[in-house]
């Protein structure tokens, strides 16, 4: 087996210190039809994809919309031109406001997996971004916030089909979920 790969990017954040970033995972090539329409009337400034993107047609529609940052999942082994996990540095001004640790596979239930915690700590990261589970979750432990956008691909059980928001303000950061059935904010 390959090992894991890495990349980093940094994003810049308006000097008005607001920024709408969208993140999804798990479209195992079908996303929700009602997706990309959600995704555009927010306006995002960036899309991060948490893996399992599945057909790589998927994506196409998504950088339609806005810039996209994606890492593999499990399910894309294969595939070629993206890393395993990926630090995202959210910048204003040359100052950092905040660190990202994205990788596909980071919690085990409400828990964060060591190795991750380990890693996001090593880049100084103070946000966790994940897929894998298809369960929208916002969770802090081991001193990080943990951020999973759930699925906007096929329904697994009887989970919502969700993405999620992070919204990066001057008074703080903002987490939510999104339901790709109603378009409405979710809450578990």
């Amino acid at each position: 087996m390959p090992a894991a790969s890495h990349s980093s990017q940094a994003v810049t954040v308006p000097e008005t210190g607001e920024l709408d970033v969208v993140v999804v995972a798990d479209t195992h090539g079908r996303p929700h039809p009602n997706a990309p329409d959600l995704i555009r009337k927010l306006s995002p400034a960036l899309i991060i994809h948490g893996g399992d993107i599945g057909d790589l047609e998927v994506l196409a529609p998504l950088r339609a919309i806005a810039p996209l940052l994606a890492v593999r999942g499990n399910i894309d082994a294969r595939v070629p031109g993206f890393s395993d996990s990926m630090d995202i540095d959210f910048v204003r001004g040359g100052t950092s406001v905040l660190k990202a640790w994205l990788t596909h596979i980071a919690v085990y239930g409400p828990k964060l997996r060591a190795e991750v915690a380990r890693a996001a700590r090593a880049c100084s990261a103070g946000l966790v971004l994940c897929g894998h589970s298809h369960v929208p979750f916002i969770g802090r432990d081991k001193g990080l916030v943990m951020f999973n956008p759930g699925s906007i691909g096929p329904r697994r059980f009887h989970l919502p089909i969700t993405f999620g928001v992070l919204s990066i303000r001057p008074s703080g950061i903002a987490l939510r979920h999104v339901s790709c059935e109603t378009g409405q904010t979710w809450l578990p």
